[in-house]
């Protein structure tokens, strides 16, 4: 059996948007998630080790992908998806959940299906 795809959701404060893409994900069985920030007081910033650990990374907003990059550019990081959800969503908004699921649950099909066949 091969192994989970591991997915690190990122937005900028992690209260909201990236809190409710790992709720959201975190009982699918294809799946393991975790949930992160790039600001400064963000619950839980995006740490070295969780690019390490990540096989890809979704960020709301291309700022955050620039965020990353700048700050690991020595790391050789994971792929790096731009969802473009703008932060105007509470956590677990009704609105929210189903752009994420409308945007990732294919994406996720994909990509576990071409895990498996490695």
């Amino acid at each position: 059996m091969s192994s989970k795809l591991k997915v690190l959701f990122v937005c900028a404060m992690n209260k909201q948007r990236s809190v409710t893409a790992e709720r959201l994900y975190k009982n699918d069985a294809r799946l393991e998630v975790r949930s992160a920030g790039v600001r400064a007081g963000a619950c839980r910033r995006v740490s070295e080790a969780d690019l390490h650990w990540a096989d890809i990374v979704f960020v709301m907003e291309q700022e955050h992908k620039l965020w990353i990059t700048t700050r690991f550019q020595e790391l050789h990081l994971p792929k790096i998806e731009v969802l473009n959800i703008p932060d105007e969503f509470e956590v677990m908004d009704p609105g929210l959940q189903q752009l994420l699921k409308l945007m990732l649950d294919a994406e996720f099909d994909h990509l576990t299906r071409i895990q498996e066949d490695d």
